[in-house]
């Protein structure tokens, strides 16, 4: 990580004639590229680092294609393509999906986050169609279309990440007949549209109330629908059955004003792709998260196989698919993570340093965890860092691109929900956690931090956070 933020910040200072202040890791996501934030004096951008050159190459060209296209997607700013870094335009921290994260689960998302959803759907026949044109479609990596090769690599990677590492029971033949049957069946779909592939709320920053773009390096040809179902269906967003047929109703006149595919048309297509993205979507978290163990998108999990549930209720897939709609059928219920009722459980959350004592409990129940963080980096040791704590945006984007921390958190979260599942069950009132480092102020705060949010989002309880040595305490 050093060297390459050294790069990074090599280039920064080549391309802007400044030296960089601040070259701070931003958080890890799903794939492998790393991303900093690069601060001057004057200026932040983002730098960008990834191995793999081909895909580097497709996302410049398709970067510089929308710019020209007038499409709201991040300036490059600079690139050297043999290191495999580039800079980006800085677009700030807030996602849709940070926004939507932001609210109640029981209410309608509020007017701005319905309005930015409806920006979101305006744009995307914009890029499908629009964007299609004059686009090189040989640019696009690893595929130039979604394709037959393309559709079974994606139901593969259901198969042997998602249905095999659950131990799922099949027939293989059986299955794979069916995948064969399913994508034959997509292909005679139109497809002389540009498909962005991930279009969905984590990929869309929100600056002055304007939606930009990201993530698209792995466009391609396809059909539309696509897309579509990538944001109104993304798991964790959550989004009820009405708002996803609003969305729906306001996408349908504007890409048949701009394509001439008729509503009837296209709705009559739509849901078989829903069943291909949902499909693609459990294998990514079965890769990232059962294989990779990565707890966050473990947590997508259930709220997928929820969305799977209504579709097989909803829109069945054909009869002819008889082995993949049974396997479907088998899935809901399956997952050892779920969605489960409210309680009157609450779950105390605290960290502390061990200089000062572990804080003694004095719950109901006794006991509860204590977690030490003292082998993890730890970001106090750096200046820049020094006087903040775990709250602060430099410390969590330090912890958050760490893998030690990820895999430390992803063992803490997997014993203390067997714990949490149990009390639930035997409608216990309280349960104490604890979190300790050298200083209460860093690795011990930000570890409190994410396994409230966790908790917060998987089960129904009452979560309260107490950071002893920064003398700060909420509820949530």
């Amino acid at each position: 990580m050093d060297n390459i933020s050294g790069m990074i910040g090599s280039m920064f200072r080549n391309w802007s004639g400044t030296p960089a202040l601040t070259v701070t890791p931003l958080a890890a996501s799903g794939s492998p590229r790393k991303y900093f934030r690069i601060q001057s004096s004057a200026i932040s951008v983002i730098g960008a680092y990834h191995a793999d050159q081909r895909e580097n190459q497709a996302f410049f060209y398709l970067t510089e294609h929308f710019r020209r296209t007038g499409l709201a997607v991040p300036e490059l700013l600079a690139r050297e393509e043999e290191k495999g870094c580039y800079l980006l335009e800085d677009l700030g921290d807030t996602s849709l999906f940070s926004l939507l994260s932001q609210e109640e689960t029981s209410q309608e998302p509020d007017h701005l986050v319905t309005e930015l959803y409806k920006q979101a759907v305006a744009t995307l026949p914009v890029f499908q169609v629009k964007g299609h044109r004059e686009l090189d479609y040989s640019q696009c990596y690893p595929r130039a279309a979604f394709d037959i090769q393309s559709m079974l690599w994606d139901l593969n990677y259901f198969k042997y990440y998602y249905l095999k590492l659950s131990g799922i029971p099949f027939d293989e033949q059986l299955l794979e007949n069916d995948f064969q049957d399913f994508a034959a069946m997509l292909l005679t779909r139109p497809s002389d549209f540009f498909m962005y592939r991930d279009f969905q709320s984590r990929n869309m920053m929100v600056r002055q109330n304007k939606l930009y773009f990201i993530d698209y390096q792995g466009g391609r040809k396809g059909n539309p629908a696509y897309d579509l179902c990538s944001l109104l269906y993304d798991a964790k967003a959550n989004l009820s059955v009405a708002f996803r047929q609003t969305l729906l109703d306001h996408y349908l006149p504007l890409l048949e004003k701009m394509s001439g595919i008729t509503p009837d048309a296209f709705t009559g297509d739509f849901y078989l792709f829903v069943y291909i993205r949902l499909m693609q979507a459990l294998g990514a978290y079965g890769y990232r998260g059962i294989h990779q163990k990565k707890e966050h998108f473990l947590l997508s999990i259930p709220y997928a196989l929820r969305n799977l549930s209504w579709l097989l209720n909803a829109h069945p897939l054909p009869d002819r698919l008889l082995h993949l709609r049974q396997v479907l059928e088998s899935l809901p219920g399956t997952s050892l993570y779920k969605l489960p009722d409210g309680s009157p459980l609450t779950i105390t959350i605290r960290s502390f340093s061990y200089k000062n004592g572990i804080p003694p409990d004095t719950s109901e129940h006794g006991g509860g965890f204590v977690f030490d963080c003292r082998a993890l980096p730890n970001p106090g040791r750096q200046d820049e860092f020094r006087h903040l704590t775990g709250l602060d945006r430099g410390v969590i984007d330090f912890l958050a691109a760490e893998q030690e921390v990820d895999d430390f958190l992803f063992g803490v979260f997997h014993v203390v929900d067997q714990s949490v599942r149990n009390y639930l069950k035997r409608g216990f009132t309280g349960l104490t956690v604890n979190f300790g480092c050298t200083g209460g102020q860093h690795r011990s705060v930000y570890c409190c931090e994410r396994l409230g949010e966790h908790l917060k989002r998987l089960f129904q309880v009452n979560v309260k956070l107490e950071h002893r040595e920064i003398g700060m305490s909420s509820r949530r």
